[in-house]
């Protein structure tokens, strides 16, 4: 019965890549907001690009998801190989 509950309390948990990943989904949902809804201020800064360019918002939130992937993943990946015994006996 107590494997039980452990599992469904790690079931509960989200590690930090996941978490990571929300947060960076978030702020690129609400970037985008920000940005189409500020581009009509900006439209004579911006040169041979129409203010509601779709493709130009797909590619940069592509671009930027990305870089967040890697910024987040190369660390979690480094910290998985570590012994945790090593770790605790370091600090």
């Amino acid at each position: 019965m107590n494997n039980l509950r452990y599992s469904l309390r790690l079931l509960g948990r989200r590690p930090a890549f996941t978490r990571a990943m929300l947060i960076v989904g978030a702020g690129i949902l609400a970037g985008a907001a920000g940005a189409y809804a500020l581009s009509r201020y900006l439209e004579t800064l911006l040169f041979e690009i129409k203010p509601s360019d779709a493709p130009t918002y797909v590619s940069l939130a592509l671009l930027l998801s990305m870089v967040a992937f890697a910024a987040c993943y190369i660390p979690a990946r480094r910290a998985t190989k570590v012994d945790p015994m090593v770790a605790l006996r370091y600090e």
